[in-house]
């Protein structure tokens, strides 16, 4: 098969990789092993009390490793075994990646979850995967509380966001003082803290003898059809992306101790590859973020620890571009970003790239493909509006999208299909849905690109139906499944509308039954209880009736269609979360 892209690799970016046969926990053992003085995570807060100075507290990676020993010791003594699935309930902490590897250690099922997720939703994903273990921050433990009773949860052990504070804060923000308050003030019987749980394991090295071939994360997606499903990651996919993304950038400055803004949610495939594993692989520092909104935060961050490595998305870019008192900090330690989830449009790549003097490029990938599979190169060629070319090993091709198995020309639109090391084993108890998605060998993403006679891939439309709103992607159908349970709404449906500021924003169209009134705050209040934030409504608008089909389908592309004609003629708003009736 031709593969036109490898003539415009960077210099020194090979077309094929060597990939250890390895699990993914063994470049954390290496690293604590060869570099156990570096500092592997760094966390904290900034306290207003001082002034709002930045407050944070490191851990080298030999104490990182002893952690991830005594919990995967613990974890045992608690009956969790090769093959068991454990949840992670946790924004971005030291908690976070102390549990994924001591669970990839025990040959156990790593299954994250989106701290946003209301019980509902977490419910659905306990069931889904099985698991019978959870580690959740306590704030959140309200909701494991809610639904453990309809699952097969038997362990919970609770995380509080400052046990790996620095001595200071945890002096100001105390444990006993978060009790007081009644965050958390009693477990239920059986529940164990989490550093109880850690003190409670030998600090030896679990003797488990975990395969390449064998599962290590559970990655939910809505897939191309909408329907949650997890993605089935092996050792060998963590791997292989890994090493891929490391040759990528292998021109990165050397300027010193290279360190890696942590922003993106660990629960998502993008910041496990980019960041958490990556710099196990390179041993180097996590600067963790646990709220990426918090932009006093981030930049001080930056200010203070100088990272060179920023993964994110284009919301994020475009905050920092717009930050009043940007000028205050030092972000010149940024030298490569590699932005996904959403188009980066080119007056944000532009901009950024002026303030910092890093290289800010788009790439693409999928939680099917572990999820790397395209990037535009970081210090070579990069074609705006493009995703880029594919990775080493990355065979990809555009098929018919009617058949999906006639190749179209170069220029001609069609399905995006892929081949590599990256790609998932299948979807998690799935079999159907597995064999509609990977067929002999190559992995169906269900978008519709275009490659010119170079190799760059450019995405001229996406998954069917898919809102894709501050870098989440969020699947129409769920929201409308909610939104059928209103007691006065007849048919509903959801779609993404432009934001200048989150990329999409989520509308819904409603259509209420006879007699019925309602305004758009009861709507959203209604969906508030039943889905994460980021998934809820932000604009109703009420209808008499939906466009459809022949056969009874909803046109949504019509609906969008239709406002897009509306916004030509109204002057722009600013972003913010509003609702019309």
């Amino acid at each position: 098969m031709d593969k036109p892209w490898l003539k415009h690799y960077e210099p020194g970016v090979r077309a094929t990789l060597d990939y250890p046969g390895v699990p993914m926990h063994h470049f954390l053992e290496e690293a604590a092993s060869k570099s156990p003085n570096t500092t592997a995570t760094i966390f904290g807060g900034v306290v207003h009390q001082l002034g709002g100075a930045l407050m944070d507290a490191k851990l080298s990676y030999k104490k990182l490793n002893e952690h991830v020993n005594r919990l995967a010791s613990a974890l045992t003594a608690m009956g969790v075994k090769r093959g068991d699935r454990v949840a992670i309930y946790l924004p971005n902490c030291p908690q976070y990646p102390i549990t994924y590897y001591a669970v990839l250690k025990l040959g156990g099922i790593v299954a994250p979850h989106n701290p946003l997720y209301v019980p509902r939703e977490l419910e659905f994903q306990l069931n889904d995967s099985g698991a019978e273990t959870i580690v959740c921050l306590s704030r959140l433990y309200g909701n494991v509380q809610k639904v453990r009773a309809n699952t097969k949860l038997k362990n919970v052990i609770v995380a509080n966001i400052k046990e790996y504070f620095p001595p200071i804060l945890k002096t100001l923000f105390g444990l006993a003082v978060e009790k007081k308050e009644g965050h958390y003030a009693v477990l239920d019987p059986g529940d164990r803290w989490f550093p109880d749980v850690v003190a409670s394991g030998a600090a030896t090295q679990p003797q488990v003898k975990v395969k390449p071939e064998d599962t290590a994360v559970l990655m939910y997606t809505g897939g191309t059809t909408g329907v949650p499903k997890a993605a089935e990651i092996t050792h060998k996919n963590l791997v292989a992306n890994v090493v891929q993304l490391d040759d990528w950038i292998t021109n990165l400055p050397k300027v010193g101790q290279d360190s890696i803004l942590t922003a993106l949610p660990l629960f998502h495939s993008y910041a496990m590859t980019t960041c958490m594993n990556l710099a196990a692989y390179r041993a180097i520092p996590l600067v963790l973020i646990p709220n990426p909104r918090d932009l006093d935060h981030l930049l001080k961050s930056i200010d203070k620890h100088q990272p060179t490595l920023f993964p994110g998305v284009p919301t994020m870019y475009v905050a920092i571009n717009n930050y009043p008192d940007l000028s205050k900090f030092n972000i010149k330690s940024i030298k490569a970003c590699i932005s996904g989830a959403a188009g980066l449009p080119i007056e944000v790549q532009t901009k950024f790239q002026d303030l910092t003097g890093a290289r800010l490029v788009e790439g693409y990938g999928l939680s099917e493909a572990t999820p790397v599979t395209h990037a535009n190169p970081v210090f070579g060629e990069n074609r705006i509006g493009t995703i880029g070319l594919p990775y080493p090993d990355t065979d990809c091709k555009l098929v018919d999208i009617e058949t999906g198995k006639i190749e179209v020309p170069i220029g001609q639109p069609g399905e995006l299909i892929i081949k590599g090391p990256q790609v998932m084993k299948g979807y998690w108890n799935k079999p159907e849905e597995t064999r509609v998605t990977i067929r002999d060998g190559w992995l169906h993403t269900g978008d519709i690109a275009v490659m010119d006679e170079d190799g760059y891939f450019k995405i001229v439309d996406r998954k069917k139906d898919m809102i894709i709103a501050g870098g989440y992607n969020i699947y129409p159908r769920e929201i409308e499944e909610v939104l059928f349970q209103h007691p006065k709404v007849l048919e509903a449906t959801v779609a993404g509308i432009t934001d200048p500021y989150r990329g999409e924003t989520v509308k819904a169209y409603v259509v209420l039954k006879p007699g019925q009134t309602a305004t758009a705050e009861d709507i959203i209040a209604f969906c508030k209880e039943r889905l994460a934030a980021y998934k809820r409504p932000h604009i109703v608008e009420f209808r008499d009736s939906l466009p459809k089909t022949m056969v009874g389908k909803i046109l949504r592309r019509q609906l969008v269609t239709e406002d897009l004609e509306k916004a030509k003629n109204q002057p722009p708003e600013k972003p913010a979360d509003k609702v019309t009736a």
